[in-house]
This record gives C-alpha cells, structure tokens and sequence, in this order.
C-alpha cells in the first residue's frame, strides 16, 4: 500500500502549507479574499476581463459527453464536488460516530436546522410571490447555511466560549447541508438522463467496494471518482451531488480486521484530512471567485439591486429568517419537550450562533446559479443580496457572540485568579506581605 492516496504512513508528512489550510480562519480567509478580488475585478475598468475569463470554454463534448463548460461552471460543476465531497465525509462521520448518532442529543440543532430552512423559504416566497416570471424559483437561496465561512468566523471570535456552541454550530450546519443537497437535487434538476444516472452508479458501486475493503491507491480511486462525478453530470442532476454520494461510501469505523496495515481511524478520518486543504484552499475560494463577482453600477445601483424583492427576499431570509427559524424552533422545542440545551450553554448563545446560520454563501450562490440564468439581471441580483446578508448575519452575530466571549473570559480569569490563590483570601495574602 506504499503509493496508496490515502495511506496512514503519509499523514506524518503532511506539509506545512496543508495544515495550515485545514485550520477554519484560514479557509473563511480565503474564501473572503477570493470574493473581495472577484468584486474589485468587476467594479474596475477590466471588468470586460473578468467577464472573458469565467466564460472561456474548457473541455470537449466529444463522445456525447457535455464537458465543454465555461471555466465558472468547471468552478460550481466540478470544484464544489470536492467540496461536497469533503461534506459527504463529516456527514457520514457525524450519523456513524457523531451527534448525530444519538437522536436525543441531535434532536436540537436537527431541529433548528429545518426551521433554519423553513423560515426562511417563507420569507422569500412573501416578498417574491407577487413578482412572476418565475421569481418564486429562488425561495432556496436563503435557506442554506455556509458551514466553511460560520464556522471560520467563530472560530476568531471564539477564546473562551464554550466548546459545546461550536458543536451545535456544526450539527446544524451539517444537517443543513444535507438538506441543501436534497433540495439541489429533486427542486433544481430539469431532466434527469436515467441511463447516465444508472451507468454512473457503475463506478461509484466499485469505488464504495474499494474504500470498504481498504483498498486506496490513487490511480484507482480518483479515476472511479471522476467516472461518477461525469455521468453524474451528464444525467442533469447537478455534479456536486456525486461528491456527497462518494463521501457516504467511505468507512467511518475502524476496520474490523485484526492487525493490518489498515487498522486504526476509518479511511473517512484519514481522507478528510488529506482533501480538506484542497477543498478550503483552492476548490472553495476559486468557486467564490467566479461566483461573487457581480457588477454594483455605483451606489446607486447597489440600492437598486437591493430594493429588487428578490434581494429582500434573500437579505431578510439570511439575517431575520436564519435567527427567527433556528432560535424559535430550538427554544420551541426545548420547552415543549424533554429535549434540553446544553448545560454549557445559554439562550443568548444560541441566538448569537442563530445569526451566526444566516452565513450562506457558499451554498446560496450555487442554489442562485441553479435558480435563475447566469448573466441575467435576476441572477446578478441574487449575488448582491447574497453578499450583503451574508455578511449582515455575520456582524450581527459577531457582536453577540463577541459580548458573550467577553462574559465567558471574565468568568475563566475569576476562576483561575482563585484557584492560583489556593482559596487565600486577597486580604489575607497582602497582610502576610
């Protein structure tokens, strides 16, 4: 297994570069640069530039095959499957061993991240019902949760609040995304090729057989990969959907197998580690890049494009619907039934991390991508307003959360104060002195 991708020998020679890419500021850091350059490019006088280069045509249509795509729909086709990829992964991770293994512990952010949806699905659709033309189509723009970017932001807020917030954070999220990939799939997939479909589960049943057996070297399983996330393409239902599909069928437990080379962390751990720095540091940021540049037209034309009721839509739906719909479905059913918050935790926490699930751009650019046809007036319209509520929830909630780790760190230096004291009282000590 020496020229295994996935080897265990290999993870103590992982670069620097690589483990700083798996670190969540890192990748928020990018994934926010790569949208800044994106918006200064299309608001400068070689915006024409900009333009050219997400729509030069790469790939060929040879063999049937519809792979001659602009370098943006290489970015939201086939760089975000290994984002969705890495997804599948923690998904897999958190039903097999996580949170999401016990219902009684889950049952919370599950909760709260149906609500997260639901509400704001609602939002949008009451601001854009009356619009026609097919405006209603976004209503799932505003319902996804950027797991990358939240949790990145809280982890540079976060010193002192307690461990069991960013756990919450991530069960939501991850269950959002879930539930952002359902949607992807059956609302925004036209036609469906179901002999594509079918000849794709080909190389996916032999990749699953493969990585169950600890079978991984890389000239095996990446081919398979690409196989999967091809026909999968090809059969209308958007690609990223193969990324989770090929994340579910990697192990998460440890081999049952007594001894072995392959014994220890299920490959899912292991292959994780080596895709997220390739997810975090280049696959997402470069998908920002080509999906957030959109042209404002001054100040005068950002209000214009905000005042479009499908921006309202989406605006309201990230920063009031998000909070509304994860706090209110949480403390609903917290007080309706056994299900507990918890201990660690306080209701001004979860209403700081509620604000904080209004994050969605990821996700949401892709679903605006699927909704409404790149280049038009509509399509430009959903960036701005992704831009602008994502990044609204994220103030918002960093204030909260930034006054609750300031009440967390006063209690920690309290209580360290004392227990360097060894229970002397102050008075005692100075006296002695």
């Amino acid at each position: 297994m020496r020229h295994s991708l996935f080897a265990r020998g290999s993870w103590s020679e992982t670069s620097r570069t690589s483990s700083i890419l798996r670190k969540e500021t890192v990748g928020g850091v990018l994934l926010l640069l790569a949208a800044a350059i994106a918006l200064f490019w299309a608001n400068s006088p070689w915006s024409a530039a900009y333009d050219r280069l997400g729509d030069l045509h790469v790939g060929t249509d040879r063999l049937g095959l519809h792979l001659d795509l602009g370098l943006g729909d290489w970015a939201a086709d086939g760089l975000l499957a290994i984002f969705f990829f890495v997804v599948g992964l923690e998904l897999k991770r958190e039903f097999v061993a996580g949170d999401l293994r016990d219902p009684s512990r889950a049952a919370l952010p599950i909760a709260a991240a149906v609500g997260g949806m639901v509400v704001p699905a609602a939002i949008y659709v009451a601001f854009t019902v009356h619009e026609g033309g097919g405006a209603t189509r976004g209503w799932a723009i505003p319902t996804a949760t950027d797991i990358a970017f939240a949790v990145a932001v809280l982890a540079v807020l976060s010193t002192h609040l307690p461990g069991a917030l960013r756990t919450f954070l991530l069960t939501l999220a991850v269950v959002d995304d879930l539930l952002a990939i359902t949607v992807i799939a059956v609302f925004y997939t036209d036609k469906i090729n179901i002999v594509a479909l079918l000849v794709a589960l080909i190389p996916l049943a032999l990749f699953a057989v493969l990585v169950q057996r600890r079978i991984s070297p890389w000239w095996l399983l990446i081919p398979l990969a690409v196989l999967t996330w091809v026909f999968v393409h090809e059969s209308g239902v958007h690609a990223t959907v193969a990324g989770v599909l090929l994340g579910f069928t990697v192990p998460v437990l440890r081999s049952a197998a007594a001894g072995g080379p392959d014994a220890g962390p299920g490959l899912a751990e292991h292959i994780e580690h080596r895709m997220r720095p390739l997810s975090a540091g280049f696959a997402v940021p470069v998908f920002a890049f080509f999906a957030a540049g959109v042209t404002f037209g001054g100040y005068h034309g950002l209000i214009t494009a905000l005042s479009d009721p499908i921006a309202m839509g989406i605006v309201f739906g990230l920063v009031a619907g998000k909070t509304v719909g994860v706090f209110g479905t949480t403390w609903t059913l917290a007080k309706l039934t056994r299900a507990s918050l918890d201990s660690a935790l306080r209701w001004i926490d979860v209403f700081g991390i509620s604000m904080l699930a209004g994050i969605g751009f990821t996700v949401s650019l892709l679903i605006g991508e699927l909704a409404y046809e790149p280049g038009s007036p509509r399509h430009d319209i959903v960036k701005v307003a992704v831009l602008t509520g994502s990044l609204l929830a994220a103030v918002f909630a960093a204030v909260v959360l930034r006054l609750r780790n300031r009440h967390y760190r006063s209690v920690w230096e309290l209580e360290n104060r004392d227990e360097d004291h060894d229970g002397v009282p102050d008075i005692y000590e100075s006296h002695q002195d």
